[in-house]
C-alpha cells in the first residue's frame, strides 16, 4: 500500500515540474530529495518525455542533487561500517562523476587481474617474489602505467577510467594495486606520504586498524607509479629531505582506508580547482565532510 502511495505522489510531483514560481518549486524539489534515489527513474522518464529545456534542466539538477545526497549518506555508512573495504569506498567516489557505472563489470575486471596473478603464485615464493609476480601481471601483461603527460587531470583518479585506459596517477594506481594484492591475502597497505602515495609490504596481514609502531614490521616499500619499484626506508628519508618536510612516523607507516579515500577526495578537489570547476569543488567538499 505504501509503495502505491509513493508511486502516486511521485507521479503527482512529476506533473508539477513546470511550476513557474521558484519559491513553490523549492518545496517540490525538497519532496523529490525526500524520496531520494527512488525518485530518479521517475525523473529520468519525465526527462525523456519532455521537450521543454527548462523542465529538462530542472530534472538534471534534481537528479544530480539526489545523487550527491545519496553518495553523502553512503560514504557515512561506509566510514562507520565498511571502511575495511577500500574497493567499495573507491566505487562510491567514482560514482560522483559516473553514477551509472556498472559495478559488476568493474569487479569482474579486477577479479580477472587477481586470477591471473593467483595462477602465477605459490606458497614457496618470498615476499619480494610475490611482488615481482604482481608487477609482471599488472604492468607488463595489463599495461597499467603512470599518466606522466597529464598527471593533474581528475580523470586519472576515477576507477572506471583507470581500468579502461590503463593510465592513472600515483594514488589511483596504488589503490588498485593494493586492492588486488589484499584480495590475494598479500599484506600490502597504503602509506600517506606527502605528494606521493606509496605502498608498504608488511610481514603479517594486519586488520583494518593498522598501527605498526615497529618499523621492522615493514619489509619494504613499493612505488606503483614506477612499475612497482621496490625501495627502502632510507629512500623515503632522502625524499622527505628533498621536499623539505619535517619527518613524521606517518610518512613511513601504513594508513587506514578512510585516510586514503579522504586523500582521493582532496586530490579531486585540487584537480578541479586548477581547472576552475568550482561547483564540483563545493560538491566534493560535501562528500569530504561525510568522512
Amino acid at each position: 500500500m505504501q509503495a502505491k502511495e509513493n508511486n502516486n505522489e511521485l507521479n503527482a510531483l512529476i506533473n508539477l515540474l513546470d511550476e513557474p514560481s521558484n519559491q513553490v518549486f523549492d518545496v517540490i524539489r525538497d519532496k523529490f530529495l525526500y524520496y531520494g534515489i527512488d525518485a530518479v527513474p521517475y525523473l529520468e522518464d519525465a526527462w525523456d518525455n519532455s521537450f521543454d529545456n527548462i523542465i529538462q534542466k530542472r530534472i538534471e539538477n534534481l537528479i544530480h542533487n539526489i545523487q550527491i545526497d545519496y553518495l553523502t549518506k553512503e560514504l557515512k555508512s561506509w566510514k562507520n561500517k565498511s571502511h575495511y573495504n577500500l574497493l567499495k569506498g573507491y566505487l562510491l567516489i567514482t560514482k560522483y562523476l559516473y553514477p551509472d557505472i556498472d559495478e559488476k563489470e568493474i569487479r569482474e575486471n579486477i577479479e580477472k587481474i587477481k586470477k591471473d596473478i593467483w595462477l602465477e603464485l605459490n606458497i614457496n615464493l618470498t615476499a619480494l617474489e610475490k611482488i615481482k609476480v604482481i608487477n609482471h601481471i599488472f604492468f607488463d601483461i595489463y599495461s597499467f602505467q603512470g599518466n606522466k603527460t597529464n598527471i593533474d587531470t581528475p580523470q586519472n583518479l576515477y576507477l572506471n577510467n583507470l581500468l579502461s585506459t590503463k593510465k592513472g596517477n600515483h594514488l589511483s594506481l596504488g589503490m588498485l594495486y593494493m586492492i588486488v594484492a589484499q584480495s590475494l591475502d598479500i599484506p600490502v597497505y597504503g602509506v600517506d606520504l606527502p605528494h606521493h602515495f606509496i605502498l608498504a609490504y608488511v610481514n603479517e596481514i594486519a586488520d583494518e586498524k593498522i598501527n605498526l609502531d615497529n618499523e621492522n614490521d615493514i619489509l619494504f616499500y613499493i612505488n606503483p607509479f614506477n612499475k612497482g619499484a621496490v625501495f627502502t626506508h632510507k629512500e623515503i628519508e632522502v625524499y622527505i629531505k628533498q621536499i623539505k618536510l619535517r619527518p613524521q612516523k606517518s610518512f613511513y607507516k601504513p594508513t587506514d582506508n578512510i585516510t586514503i579515500i579522504k586523500r582521493l577526495l582532496a586530490n579531486l578537489i585540487t584537480s578541479y580547482s586548477k581547472m576552475g570547476y568550482l561547483d564540483k569543488v563545493e560538491e566534493l567538499k560535501i562528500l569530504e565532510k561525510a568522512l
